[in-house]
């Protein structure tokens, strides 16, 4: 291919590679239904077949079509991708809005050899907000792609060499699958994986009750007692989400490293790349530019946090939304969250995520409460009226349950509330179900919400939310009194809030908050 302009960089085509996974990829995908049709089908095999046969050559003839009209050319300023017969698209990313570069490889890549390459971008217009996505190149072009696209050498300096083998900061111990069944997502899985097993007996037309040990088994359990038979069910589904979820966490984490390499030229791109490598069918690489990176954040759900567990995140721009986006490793002991999440940010845990936080005032345990054992009451007394129309009488003292169990969360909240403002970040912690401590740059500050609803306003409290481009796009600090709260925003990055600072106690505008920002 040649250049549109003379010096121009020249356009470049995926890997040729890719004709061949591409409709691998979906003649996979049709195997069920072609056994479906081979079995519950009418007429010969040929009349069965001729529907995924069909499907097949379409599936090739549009991965010729795809690989001849994609183009992809990376300049000074952009990356550029062209894609589309019928319908064309062109996207252009800034390249000084690239955030994080992920390498993803599914197996039928890794056996050809290729490798997805994700750029992520910082939000922009509409086009630019999600980057682009390379679908496949060469797993050798992957990883200078990755390279070339974070470091951004200076233009009057000779290209620098490839950057060494990073610096470890932590590796997959297998000691860690035991918080594999304390994960909501690993669970959800195994019910997902479940649904599919059904789905596929249903489209075979059997039945797993017909089956003879199946069917034995069911008729001993309905002559049993009532407790044995539930105690029996809990005890398998207990046994199949626990085995699944382990199975499930040694494929998405088997052989994880978090390395960080050093830039390609330190003088031009100051910082490193930390880079997160994990996966056993889908090999999976998330590199994170740390001139990009704005904060970390340790999670801790419920279940995790019984279990003494957490995990940590990387907060910055063009990292995914979901469960696992800018996740830095697998659910670890909560120690060893904290140490990575220092780690990361190039600072002692103290002054980051194991910060001494501040408490909040006690009128923030009184709407904790409120917000808590209200709607638990509520509840009780439907349920003493349900039970007396029913009649099912004990279905109102058994709610009574529902009133400790609502005031120990209100008090767990509270308890994990607090704030605290170190020499570079904000640190704040809240929530119980889903517990979160963040350290955010105070660099990555770029404005600030008050809230205050008409119940806060009567308690002297208000909501501090720090607006930022990265992660969530904002962390709150919960019910701080209102002069701690508007001091807080002041003293986090100076001279940005002076010129909106109202009295006291009086942050809203009104209608709920007020907002203030730099651009």
């Amino acid at each position: 291919m040649t250049p549109d302009v003379a010096g121009a960089a020249p356009w470049r085509r995926l890997n040729p590679r890719m004709l061949a996974v591409t409709p691998l990829s979906g003649v996979i995908r049709l195997l069920p239904v072609a056994v479906v049709l081979l079995l519950t089908g009418q007429g010969d095999v040929v009349g069965r077949l001729w529907v995924p046969l069909g499907i097949a050559v379409l599936l090739v003839a549009g991965g010729v079509v795809r690989w001849r009209t994609t183009r992809y050319r990376i300049t000074d300023e952009r990356v550029e991708l062209h894609t589309g017969w019928l319908r064309r698209q062109r996207r252009s990313v800034p390249r000084d809005r690239i955030r994080t570069v992920d390498l993803t490889a599914k197996l039928l890549h890794r056996v050809f050899g290729l490798s997805v390459v994700q750029v992520g971008a910082a939000s922009g217009s509409a086009s630019e907000s999600s980057g682009l996505s390379l679908d496949a190149v060469s797993k050798a072009e992957a990883d200078r792609l990755r390279r070339e696209l974070l470091d951004r050498p200076r233009a009057d300096l000779p290209a620098a060499p490839a950057p060494a083998p990073g610096e470890e900061l932590a590796r997959l111990r297998w000691s860690w699958l035991r918080f594999a069944p304390l994960t909501f997502s690993s669970i959800a899985g195994i019910g997902a994986v479940g649904a599919a097993g059904f789905n596929l007996f249903d489209d075979l037309g059997l039945d797993p009750r017909e089956l003879p040990p199946v069917d034995d088994a069911a008729q001993r359990l309905t002559t049993a007692p009532l407790w044995l038979g539930i105690a029996v069910l809990a005890l398998a589904l207990l046994v199949v989400a626990v085995v699944g979820a382990v199975l499930l966490f040694a494929e998405r984490w088997y052989d994880y490293r978090l390395t960080r390499e050093a830039a390609a030229d330190p003088d031009a791109a100051p910082g490193g790349t930390l880079r997160v490598k994990r996966g056993l069918l889908t090999r999976r690489s998330l590199s994170v530019s740390e001139r990009r990176l704005r904060g970390a954040e340790v999670v801790e759900p419920l279940l995790l946090r019984a279990g003494r567990g957490a995990q940590c995140h990387a907060l910055s721009t063009g990292l995914s939304r979901d469960a696992q986006g800018g996740a830095l490793q697998p659910p670890v002991p909560r120690a060893e969250a904290h140490r990575v999440a220092a780690l990361a940010l190039r600072e002692h845990p103290e002054e980051v995520t194991l910060a001494p936080l501040r408490r909040h005032p006690r009128a923030a345990l009184q709407r904790r409460l409120t917000r808590a054992v209200g709607p638990a009451a509520a509840v009780v007394v439907l349920a003493f009226a349900a039970g007396w129309a029913v009649p099912l009488p004990w279905l109102g003292p058994a709610s009574l349950a529902l009133l400790p169990v609502a005031a120990l969360l209100a008090l767990d909240r509270f308890r994990a509330l607090g704030h605290e403002l170190t020499a570079r970040h904000l640190v704040a912690r809240q929530g119980s179900v889903q517990r979160r401590t963040v350290a955010l740059q105070r660099a990555g500050v770029i404005g600030w919400t008050f809230r205050q609803s008409v119940f806060q306003r009567r308690a002297g409290l208000v909501e501090v939310e720090a607006v930022t481009a990265a992660g969530a796009g904002g962390y709150t600090v919960l019910d701080v009194s209102a002069p701690d709260g508007v001091a807080l925003a002041d003293a986090a990055v100076p001279r940005l809030l002076t010129p909106f600072l109202v009295p006291p106690g009086d942050v809203s505008d009104g209608g709920g908050g007020c907002r203030t920002g730099r651009g």
